[in-house]
């Protein structure tokens, strides 16, 4: 394959347009993203507010693919009238995926741990049943996310472990559940050592870079916040630790985001 030489699109698989800092200036955004090559982006939800926007920026814009579900430091306002909201929300044709989804061990003081399983293993079982890949949140928790996925069968519906932070190893575990690995700015901090050996490791057609705008601003804006256009750093960082081509990077990252999110390929262009 030759076509990534002078290839250069670029998907921010999990960013959040929807959020207060960039609501208000989508156009301008999506206008900045464009320019650095970042053309795809799943807009991702964490609660009620941020899914219905991620909802209407999907039915605005064709370029971004609401991601929605309910984040586990979002429990304690999850409740029957929520739950039927988004499962309606989650049967839109414009929704490409469940998340973000999954575990914070981090700052659970009003998320019980069991809470947080139960809710996670909840949308794990719509995304099953609707035929939707999952974007999952883990901080502190990779073992029982871990389990969790298992015995879910994750690979039978798809899913990717957004902003990977964890070891070379744990890459590998939920690589062999059939997951696809996230990396996002952190992976061009100077510190973040596991991050740099997991980029090493995992493949690149089982690899996704994104921004998590707002927060992880890569090199060389760190200290600013961050946007979709700074995914073209995530690629830069990425192709640095593996030692090949930024477009090789572009290329198979936005093919993967593809795939996995919204069943095309390079050849449906």
């Amino acid at each position: 394959m030759t076509k990534h030489k002078s290839w250069r699109k670029v998907y921010d698989s999990h960013t959040h347009l929807n959020d207060t800092p960039f609501f208000d200036d989508v156009p301008a955004f999506i206008a900045r993203a464009n320019h650095y090559g970042v053309v795809e982006m799943n807009i991702v939800g964490s609660n009620c507010l941020l899914n219905d926007r991620a909802v209407e920026l999907g039915h605005c814009y064709p370029s971004l693919h609401p991601v929605i579900g309910w984040h586990p430091e979002d429990l304690a306002t999850f409740n029957a009238e929520e739950e039927a909201h988004l499962l309606a929300q989650l049967k839109d044709p414009l929704v490409v995926g469940v998340g973000e989804i999954g575990l914070d061990y981090y700052n659970d003081e009003h998320s019980p741990h069991k809470l947080q399983w139960a809710l996670f293993e909840k949308q794990l079982a719509w995304a099953r049943q609707l035929h939707l890949p999952v974007s999952i949140h883990c901080r502190d928790a990779l073992a029982d996310a871990y389990a969790i996925l298992r015995d879910a069968h994750v690979a039978e519906f798809g899913g990717v472990m957004h902003s990977f932070n964890g070891s070379p190893a744990w890459a590998e575990k939920f690589m062999n559940l059939g997951m696809a690995i996230s990396f996002s700015g952190v992976a061009s901090f100077k510190n973040a050592t596991d991050v740099h050996a997991a980029v090493q490791v995992v493949p690149l057609d089982r690899m996704m870079v994104e921004t998590d705008a707002p927060y992880l601003t890569p090199k060389p804006f760190r200290g600013k916040q961050n946007e979709p256009a700074f995914t073209k750093f995530v690629v830069d960082a990425v192709a640095e630790l593996k030692q090949v081509a930024a477009e090789k990077v572009a290329y198979q990252t936005y093919h993967n985001a593809r795939s996995l999110f919204l069943k095309k390929d390079e050849q449906d262009d």
